[in-house]
């Protein structure tokens, strides 16, 4: 008995093995898909659609950090995504000379900027538990967009700001072509974007694989038996909550380089923050690759599946039914949503590795 107990064993490691060994040339796979794409279809449409899945994956495993594994529902997290796209906008704008280092100031001060508000959120707000603690980020994140909205002065209002990057980055800046598409500036921005998005993401891996990311775990889990085994849970939920919060602030950094235009209600909106947490939904909570999965499909679907529709209702220009139905992909968008949630209730990532994990006890 014990003979055949240690091969069960065995075999579980070995699948588990190569499913660890497959997962690098899948990371690679797709990084190369996102590298080569803008040289095989140079639209600026495929391009804008790939960079802002790019952004929103990190931003979204970020929040994945705090729901999916440390069981932490705080709506004040889009708010940080906002921050560091004012920080970097702000400073651009108001700069009568920008120049590169700008950025990199930029960087530090939302990261100044999130670490203390985030440490403010975290001591003042985890007193309080579950729901409680979301209602309070909810009116922290309500706060930052009526005063995005309302400090005109600084922010521009609703009217928002428009700014121009610095050096080769910016985007009436070409040096040359290549493959049939235009080395510019908006390129080389797409590229830097790439590059810090698969280096935070590999940040993120690192973190929640480290034993600070196995507390994290544990706190989710079951609170009350961590704290038996002797952690100080409050202070693990500082690390989680600060450690999100500058990944959001980061993404909001690369999302204003991209738009180089930024209002409060394309960064600060609650909204934002909905679409963050139906991402974190879709992908699967505590998996972070799941981050990809749901930031693609709500994005493709919010930029392509209106086109597609009216194309479809081309087909039949005199019948108004079908037109009026081909205007409201919201609707869609809300029976693709619901279908997701049947088929995948614990999100793609979730739901797929829940069945093969049936099918490895079955075998």
């Amino acid at each position: 008995m014990t003979k055949q107990l240690t091969r069960q064993e065995q075999n579980k490691f070995d699948k588990q093995a190569t499913v660890n060994n497959s997962i690098p040339y899948m990371q690679i796979s797709v990084i190369i898909l996102f590298a080569v794409m803008p040289f095989i279809f140079p639209s600026f449409g495929l391009m804008d659609v790939m960079a802002k899945i790019m952004i929103f994956t990190i931003v979204v495993a970020s929040f994945d950090l705090l729901l999916g594994y440390t069981g932490i529902l705080s709506f004040a997290h889009g708010m940080f995504f906002g921050i560091g796209a004012y920080s970097l906008a702000l400073i651009l704008y108001y700069t009568s000379t920008p120049a590169w280092y700008h950025i990199l100031l930029a960087v530090i001060v939302s990261l100044v900027i999130s670490i203390s508000i985030a440490l403010i959120i975290s001591f003042f707000s985890l007193r309080v538990k579950a729901i409680f603690f979301a209602m309070l980020t909810l009116a922290l994140a309500e706060f930052a967009h009526i005063l995005g909205v309302q400090w005109t002065s600084l922010t521009g209002g609703e009217d928002g700001i428009s700014f121009i990057l610095p050096s080769i980055f910016n985007f009436n800046q070409t040096l040359g072509t290549l493959f049939n598409t235009h080395i510019n500036g908006r390129l080389i921005v797409y590229y830097l974007i790439l590059v810090c998005i698969v280096f935070l993401f590999a940040v993120l891996l690192r973190f929640i694989r480290s034993p600070l990311g196995r507390v994290l775990k544990a706190i989710r889990e079951n609170e009350p038996r961590t704290v038996a085994l002797g952690y100080q849970t409050f202070g693990y939920q500082i690390y989680s909550i600060v450690f999100g919060s500058v990944i959001a602030s980061l993404g909001g950094i690369l999302f204003a380089m991209w738009l180089c235009y930024v209002n409060p209600d394309s960064v600060f909106h609650t909204a934002i923050m909905v679409n963050i947490l139906l991402m974190v939904l879709i992908g699967g909570m505590g998996t972070l690759y799941g981050s990809m999965i749901g930031a693609g499909f709500l994005i493709i679907t919010e930029n392509w599946l209106p086109g597609l529709l009216k194309a479809i209702a081309s087909l039949a220009p005199d019948n108004l039914l079908v037109k009026s139905m081909a205007d409201r992909w919201q609707l869609y968008f809300g029976i693709l949503f619901v279908l997701v949630v049947i088929f995948f209730p614990k999100g793609v990532i979730g739901t797929m590795r829940y069945f093969l994990d049936q099918r490895q006890q079955m075998k």
